[in-house]
């Protein structure tokens, strides 16, 4: 197999050959179709997360084909496509799991940051973890899914049912929670980087009621806001812009400081809450609700050996859409 692997913090990565790995009990090879490159994997480069075991190959959008079965696999067979997330492993045993609350769970693993993942050839997942995903759709199409899809699903339904929806940060995962949102009769107002002139008309054809730079004000009162951009002076703008008893809903797993604010943004019950990973049944029900809404991503492809272009590229805020890596 071969993969990207990031040695250190902040080192480009690097395209290295390694032994076939082998499925332990319970485990699954996959042969990689297509990885999505996602904001959580800057931060891995970048060293924004702690407790990083380098060497790490990164990746948690994976799309493949499973290639060789552990013992005691059940659920799974040879050449079954499936998806792997970010969630990778949970002990099952914490209070978190006992509670059906398994992503804060106090032993996880996560795919591409304390497990191999998916910025390679091969890799090794555990089986209870990946999502069958059938033969409809294209492996590059259906990656971004995997994390963006899932964390906006699940950001989705935190933010509770209001139809004034706002969304601050319209790359991979705005794009595709936006199209799940409108399936449900809501209205979308997209709020992007100053002058990002194509995140806005990508907004725009895909049903967004209002489309502008972070610091406007939208026309309406929101019912609530989902920040993706990890950018903590976000919140005040978006607690200003939601009604009263509206919440801001921080999507990221790192954003930088938050800024103080006056308390009367806040006042009138308004709430911010974080989203944290996910769980299996957020995969199980997003998937069925992207099918359901024809959910039709935009990608950029690369290829695998281009991975460090592909999160510049992102770093910098230059792609439209999605970044998908195939090997």
């Amino acid at each position: 197999m071969y993969g990207m692997v990031l040695s250190a913090r902040g080192a480009p990565l690097a395209l290295q050959q390694r032994p076939d790995p082998a499925p332990g009990p319970g485990e699954v090879r996959i042969k990689v179709g297509a990885c999505g490159v996602c904001r959580t994997d800057l931060h891995v480069v970048d060293g924004d997360l702690p407790e990083i075991p380098y060497p790490i190959i990164p990746g948690h959008e994976v799309v493949g084909r499973v290639d060789a079965l552990g013992a005691n696999v059940r659920d799974l067979a040879l050449g079954m496509r499936v998806g792997v997330p970010w969630l990778g492993y949970t002990c099952g045993e914490c209070f978190y799991c006992r509670a059906d609350k398994e992503n804060l769970c106090d032993r996880p693993k996560f795919t591409g940051y304390t497990r191999d993942g998916g910025f390679a050839s091969h890799l090794i997942a555990d089986a209870r973890y990946c999502f069958p995903l059938g033969e409809h759709g294209d492996d590059a199409a259906i990656a971004p899914l995997l994390c963006a899809g899932l964390i906006g699903w699940r950001s989705l339904v935190m933010a509770g049912e209001g139809k004034a929806l706002g969304i601050y940060g319209f790359g991979a995962a705005g794009h595709i929670v936006a199209q799940v949102a409108r399936a449900q009769g809501r209205s979308i107002y997209a709020f992007t980087r100053d002058g990002d002139q194509d995140a806005q008309q990508l907004a725009l054809s895909l049903g967004a009621a209002w489309a502008g730079a972070s610091e406007d004000s939208p026309p309406t009162e929101l019912d609530a806001a989902i920040i993706f951009a990890p950018v903590g002076a976000l919140v005040p703008l978006a607690l200003r812009a939601v009604r009263k008893g509206g919440r801001v809903v921080c999507a990221g797993i790192h954003m930088s400081d938050i800024p103080a604010f006056p308390y009367n943004i806040l006042w009138g019950e308004r709430q911010v809450i974080s989203v944290a990973n996910l769980t299996r049944r957020d995969g199980i029900d997003f998937l069925a609700a992207a099918a359901k809404a024809e959910i039709r991503t935009h990608t950029t492809v690369f290829a695998l050996a281009d991975a460090n272009e592909a999160l510049a590229r992102l770093r910098d805020g230059k792609l439209i859409g999605a970044a998908v890596l195939r090997p």
